[in-house]
């Protein structure tokens, strides 16, 4: 893609993502995803209906009438965004492929952060780490991790969620609100994830192709997988091979709701033709929810 090609769509995606995140999604995120706790701010003149224990007792004695401590919220967190760059997600036959809602997902989550005025880092992955963007404010910062998502070219294809667990765990010391965004096609990273949400807080989105849930009726076709490389023909239109698929997909789901539920992550679901508005409403309001 040309230079000129990029920033169109790093435009394009700026303007999308941030409206979205100014008009809806802000608040819902600052409900959602709460700071490290209360912070002392300043003393005032204790008032009726104030709660006696936040009396500042020396500053009482000071002056011979009461002062309470207000406290407020200690807002700043730090996002992370895991994002899967591996090959599987050069797929879509709807609107777009699974790269590009990967991409819009990620903005809008990290315009949102921005907004509440947290830094926001990411980690690109595949089968292994390929990129590692330190936590930042502003926008320069989120425009130049959207750039990247654009115009960034894997070295692995494979997809090991696993390995960017650890790398998160590792390198980023203290808590975090992390984002795994992935179409999840792995399936050794259950006790991973388990292990790093002891120590971050992790929500997932799971991006798919409504074609990966179901074959459609297209006959003998020769399907290659990305990953692998791996080539198989398949008859699409042979019942058995339809039901064999759909029950490996139905299985599939439940593992993930499975793994994820294990590790208390809340998750979403999210179709490339989809308006991803709702999913990742719901997504923030299971957080308030839980919090």
């Amino acid at each position: 893609m040309e230079t000129t090609d990029i920033l169109k769509k790093v435009r394009k995606i700026e303007i999308k993502s941030r409206g979205l995140s100014n008009q809806i999604f802000s608040g819902h995120y600052h409900s959602a995803f709460k700071g490290k706790g209360m912070v002392f701010s300043e003393v005032r003149e204790y008032q009726f209906g104030d709660d006696v224990r936040a009396i500042d007792w020396n500053v009482t004695a000071r002056f011979g009438h009461p002062y309470i401590k207000i406290f407020e919220e200690e807002r700043e967190l730090t996002v992370m965004l895991l994002i899967d760059v591996s090959s599987s997600n050069l797929f879509g036959t709807r609107q777009e492929f699974k790269k590009d809602l990967i991409i819009e997902l990620a903005a809008t989550l990290a315009f949102s952060a921005i907004n509440n005025n947290d830094k926001v880092g990411a980690i690109f992955f595949s089968n292994r780490i390929e990129k590692f963007i330190s936590p930042a404010k502003g926008s320069k910062h989120i425009l130049r991790i959207i750039h990247d998502m654009i115009n960034f070219q894997p070295e692995g294809t494979g997809t090991n969620i696993s390995e960017a667990l650890r790398y998160l765990t590792n390198i980023i010391k203290k808590r975090t609100t992390t984002f795994i965004i992935s179409d999840f096609l792995d399936n050794k990273y259950k006790k991973s994830l388990q292990i790093a949400s002891k120590k971050h807080d992790i929500a997932a989105i799971h991006v798919y192709d409504k074609a990966e849930s179901q074959l459609l009726d297209l006959g003998l076709v020769k399907m290659l997988h990305p990953e692998t490389h791996e080539e198989i023909w398949i008859d699409t239109s042979f019942n058995p091979v339809k039901k064999a698929y759909r029950q490996w997909w139905l299985k599939h789901t439940e593992n993930l709701n499975s793994t994820f539920n294990s590790a208390g992550t809340d998750w979403v679901s999210i179709q490339t033709d989809e308006d991803f508005v709702k999913p990742l409403l719901k997504l923030f309001k299971m957080r308030e929810k839980r919090f």
